[in-house]
């Protein structure tokens, strides 16, 4: 048992609840709860009127990080932490690394968007980067488990909001920087500036990876600490590559030998994501030719250009939610295509709005029939984010349906043999957001339940 709690329905007998002044719920509301839970004791921002101990502080978040940073950064920072920030490929590269290190026989864990996964375990998680206590619980819980190494994907919220604070990485891989979260930073030059605060969580040692092909790579850099790139030009360099839709032949040279494999991917950006596995597992200790070796053993994590055979053709689930993984993704199948690409496409509400008209534009340019539905709507009203997505739009290869199991419906039966269908934004979210409600909608069951 984890000795802190800041969520007053998960207090066991004995702990300390920590009572947190969040943005919607105020933590002190709930003491009474707490408390009839079996808290044995409460850290408050205010005098309180209780029968167990409590301990007046002037800021509780404050004095929770510090705390966790004090009792478990030790023991956190004997293993092994592997950390991999940008807008796009985190999930894809980190979910890569772990299982490459696993089938190496490192014991690892993973810890972002899909959740926590270590071997046969696995624990849902809310946030890509989840709050401080859930990560400090999970990277503990892995220690105990027998873990050398956890990688986890970095979000610039989490660095924001001092998420890792007493949290240092052993190597980083830097994937790329591109329009998204706009809503919370405003600028890019916000948010390149939360990325770079991952370089506030390196370990003496460690080891920094970018990706040469994106114009920040170099601010990556830090004194004292090995640098090494991936990409064209690069330390980890493409010579070439050949995709299909199931896999991906790649050449790349590295301290001047050329190697060549067969990675069970398809697309130019998994070319990247695989290069940030290889460097960071090599970088780890391993020989190029044992993770070629061991690379046909990989498989693609949920949602991340999920294929599936229907209606003569292909359906691809996709997580792609931001203008450039949008124009990444259908670009790739693009260079596979044989007959028609359709694209389903929304946008989220109470998020940034002004990728929508972009978004819309792009998938009308790229694809030749598209169909604009729901992604997570939110608080806002479907048909305005709808609205949005087709002030960008310059063409009328497209129809709205804003129910997206419809949608998708619609989608499979448009399809000719051979078509490729992208249905893009939710990939592994079993779930959709309208209101303040989750019901349940998995695209890919959607596609599997598909009846003409």
């Amino acid at each position: 048992m984890f000795k802190y709690e800041t969520d007053s329905r998960k207090v066991e007998k004995g702990q300390i609840f920590v009572a947190i002044k969040g943005l919607t719920v105020d933590g002190h509301d709930f003491i009474n709860s707490a408390i009839e839970k079996g808290a044995s004791k409460i850290i408050s921002e205010k005098d309180l009127d209780i029968n167990v101990p409590y301990l007046k502080v002037k800021d509780t978040s404050e004095y929770l990080k510090e705390t966790l940073k004090k009792e478990y950064g030790n023991e956190i920072n004997k293993l092994k932490l592997i950390g991999v920030t940008g807008t796009n490929g985190k999930t894809t590269s980190c979910y890569l690394i772990y299982q490459m290190l696993l089938n190496l026989g490192v014991n690892s864990a993973y810890i972002g968007t899909l959740g926590y996964y270590h071997k046969d375990e696995f624990i849902e998680l809310n946030n890509t980067t989840p709050d401080i206590l859930t990560i400090y619980k999970l990277l503990m819980h892995a220690k105990d488990s027998g873990c050398e190494s956890v990688v986890m994907e970095v979000s610039s919220q989490a660095l924001s909001y001092d998420r890792l604070n007493g949290i240092n990485f052993s190597i980083i891989a830097f994937t790329n920087l591109t329009e998204d979260h706009l809503d919370y930073h405003k600028t890019m030059e916000n948010y390149l500036k939360a990325k770079l605060l991952i370089l506030d969580h390196l370990k003496n040692d460690a080891i920094i990876i970018a990706n040469k092909d994106d114009k920040n790579y170099t601010k990556f850099k830090k004194d004292n600490h090995k640098f090494l790139t991936f990409g064209y030009n690069a330390d980890y360099e493409i010579i070439d590559f050949k995709t299909s839709p199931n896999d991906t032949d790649l050449t790349f040279k590295f301290n001047g030998t050329k190697y060549n494999v067969n990675v069970p991917l398809t697309s130019k950006f998994n070319v990247y994501n695989y290069l940030t596995m290889l460097s960071i597992v090599n970088n780890y200790g391993f020989d190029i030719d044992k993770i070629i070796d061991k690379t046909k053993n990989l498989k693609q994590p949920k949602g991340r250009c999920e294929s599936y055979k229907i209606n003569n053709g292909t359906a691809i689930i996709d997580y792609a939610h931001t203008p450039d993984a949008v124009e990444k993704v259908i670009n790739a199948y693009l260079e596979l295509k044989k007959n028609k690409i359709i694209t389903l496409i929304g946008c989220g509400g109470d998020r940034d709005p002004k990728k929508r008209p972009i978004m819309g534009e792009i998938a009308t340019r790229l694809s030749d029939y598209v169909i604009l539905t729901s992604d997570n709507p939110r608080t806002e009203d479907p048909q305005k984010i709808i609205d949005d997505m087709i002030k960008g739009i310059k063409k009328d290869n497209y129809e709205a349906i804003l129910d997206r199991k419809e949608a998708i419906k619609k989608a499979i039966d448009l399809m000719d043999k051979d078509d490729i269908l992208l249905i893009l934004g939710k990939g592994h979210e079993n779930y959709q957001i309208i209101g303040k409600t989750k019901y349940h909608l998995d695209d890919a069951e959607e596609v599997l339940n598909y009846k003409k």
